[in-house]
This record gives structure tokens, sequence and C-alpha cells, in this order.
């Protein structure tokens, strides 16, 4: 907003240098036609002070912006104009007096001085008649300017408001998940010591993975597969060979920037209630490829329809659907469809890529992630073993 005020007021009073143009076609024909010079001496004389009357738009633009139409009473606007309409295009005339004299130097052009005294009333009348079409122009282009600043606030308004849906959203997904870990976590302390150990271990690495993120509302894709793995190497602890997962990312697809922790929830929630209730367990399938420009997203789970129904709260699809919509609009769509022995969520949104720099940076990270989570491995392994 200050910026579009600096640059309005860095306009006010620049004129374009070709104004004086429809001034002289206005100034000459009247010179020629109400008064006594010819049309030869109306244009030697008529366009030269059509350029001189430049300083009259200049005016009438200082005058509009402090005198602008709504903020004062009408009638001081009025007179305030018709004052400085006077005074200007009186300027004008006498300016056009001693102008005519220097002409009249020139043999060729010898007495229009005195042919033009008479007429000099024309110069005060163009003069009036342009000041009015100055001050109609200004205050257009001031209602212009006006109606754009609104718009640019309601603009930064509605991101403002986008932003922070999106990080409220976000702030959703974390105590979600942790919660149901804790809740794993509590129960495999009284079954496996071990395990618990180790599921406390790579839950701590996967939060301090989250919480390196910050503020960042966008991933690559490939740094959300590093977040997954976190994930499904938590769930694996819980569910052992029951829980499989199948892969198909397109090379494109990695490359694709994405809102952080987008695809976590539904994991999370393709465990929690597809493998979770299977007995002898089951896959979940995730795919990602780039088409025409949209990315598309498939997260499929095994399921048994005849399970018995977890109590769910709907969170995870939930959040993953309204966070689409606070950032794309209508431009992304969210599908969740059941069968007898599938669940499927698909998605489809923008493509849009990370610089090469950027996924540089990113693969070097996940050089670290994967390194961080073999350490972690390592560790909870030996902290399993009977002393």
């Amino acid at each position: 907003m200050t910026h579009s005020a600096d640059r309005q007021k860095s306009k006010t009073g620049s004129v374009n240098k070709y104004t004086w143009i429809p001034v002289a076609l206005v100034l000459i024909p009247a010179l020629a036609t109400l008064g006594n010079l010819s049309w030869t001496t109306s244009i030697l004389l008529g366009a030269p002070l059509a350029m001189i009357s430049l300083f009259i738009p200049i005016d009438a633009a200082y005058i509009c912006r402090f005198a602008p139409l709504g903020k004062a009473q009408m009638w001081r606007i009025i007179l305030t104009h018709l004052a400085a309409a006077q005074v200007l295009s009186l300027l004008w005339m006498l300016i056009a007096g001693p102008f005519s004299r220097a002409l009249a130097y020139i043999p060729q052009l010898h007495g229009i001085d005195k042919q033009f005294a008479p007429d000099r009333w024309i110069v005060y009348l163009t003069g009036c008649l342009f000041y009015v079409f100055s001050v109609a122009y200004h205050y257009v282009a001031m209602a212009q300017d006006a109606a754009r600043a609104v718009e640019m606030q309601v603009m930064q308004t509605s991101v403002l408001a986008r932003d922070a849906e999106l990080r409220a959203l976000r702030a959703q997904i974390n105590p979600h998940f942790l919660f149901n870990s804790l809740n794993s976590i509590s129960a495999l302390t009284s079954i496996d010591g071990a395990r618990a150990r180790e599921m406390c271990l790579l839950l701590a690495d996967f939060l301090r993975l989250t919480l390196g993120m910050g503020e960042k509302t966008v991933i690559p894709f490939s740094e959300e597969l590093d977040l997954l793995e976190k994930f499904m190497a938590i769930e694996k602890v819980r569910f052992g060979a029951r829980l499989c997962m199948e892969e198909k990312i397109d090379d494109q697809a990695k490359r694709c920037i994405i809102p952080a922790l987008l695809l976590q929830p539904l994991l999370e929630n393709a465990v929690s209630h597809g493998i979770a209730s299977m007995e002898d367990g089951g896959m979940i399938r995730l795919e990602a490829s780039v088409r025409d420009g949209r990315l598309a997203i498939l997260v499929e789970n095994d399921r048994d329809e005849e399970a018995p129904v977890r109590k769910r709260n709907g969170v995870g699809l939930k959040n993953v659907r309204s966070r689409l919509e606070a950032r794309y609009g209508k431009e992304a769509t969210f599908r969740a469809d059941a069968d007898e022995d599938k669940f499927r969520v698909t998605m489809s949104l923008p493509a849009e890529f990370a610089s090469e720099e950027s996924a540089a940076t990113e693969s070097a990270s996940a050089q670290v992630v994967r390194a961080e989570t073999a350490k972690a491995e390592i560790a909870a392994a030996k902290s399993g073993e009977p002393k």
C-alpha cells in the first residue's frame, strides 16, 4: 500500500508530452475563425502557445490532489477550481502578449502582435476549457487509483487469511499424529519394551525433521517421501510384516513442490482405518505422476469391509481437503472412494516445480535423513539387546 501511494504521488503533476496537441487543435481554428488572424499566422502563434499551456494540467493535478472529491465540501472544491481556472488562464493569456510581440520582430510576421491583441480572449477561454478537462481527467484517474488500491488491499487480506488458514491446518497435523503414536507406544511398553524404545527414537527423529521445516508451507515431493519413510518406519515397529508399501513415483513428480505434510495424514488414515483392522495386514500403494501440467496422486490401501468400524474423527481426510482448497481453490480436486476391499484417495493439483539448485539441496538433505534413520535403527536395536 505504501509503495502504491508513493508511485501515485510521483505521478502527480506528470503530463504526457503530447497533451499540447489537442489544445493546439482547438486554439488554432479558434484564432483563425473567431479572430482576425490567417490560418498560417494562427498556426505559427497557436502551436507554441499550446506547448506553453502544459503548465495548466500540471497545476490542475496538484490542485486536485489537495482538493480531493469526498474529503472537502463541494462548494469549496468548486470555488477552488473556478479561481484556479481564472488565474491560470489569465496567466497564459498574459504570456501570449509578450510572445506575440517577440514574433513581430520576424519580418514575415510584422504586425502580428497588433492583429492578435483584440483576440487574446480566445486564449483565455481556451485555457479555462483546458483546465476543466484537465480537472475531470485527474479526478477520474484518482478514482481509478483508489479503486485499484482497494482491490489490492482486498487481495492482500485474502492472501493473509489463506496463509493463516494453512498455518492453522498444518498445526493440526502434528498433534493428531503425535497423539496416535503416543497411544501406540503406551500399548507397546507393557508388551515389548524394546520395540517401544525403538518407536520412541523414530518418533523423535520424525518430529525433529518436521520441526526443522520451520515456516515452510511447501516442500519438494522428494522431501515429502523422506517424511513418509520416517512415518512408515514408525508404523512398521507396531505392525511388522503386516504392513507393506508399494511406491510408483515418476522422476518428474519428485521435482514438484506440494504443501508440507500433505500425504502423511493420508498414510496415517490408511494404516489406522485399513491395515490395522486386517488380521493378515495389507498393502498401501502410493503413485504420483505429472501429465498435462498437473500432478496426479493416488493413495490406496487394502481394507476389510467386514471388520468392525473403528471410531474416526475425520481429521486426516478433512485436513488434506481443506489445505488443498485453501492453497489451490478450484484448481485442485480431491476424491475419496471405497469398495469391497480397497479404499483410495485421488488428488489432482497444478504441477509446480522446484529449481534445480533447490532439488540438489533437497537430495543432499535426503541423504542426511537416511543416514540419521540408519543410526536411529542401530541405536534402537542395541538398546533392545539383553545385557
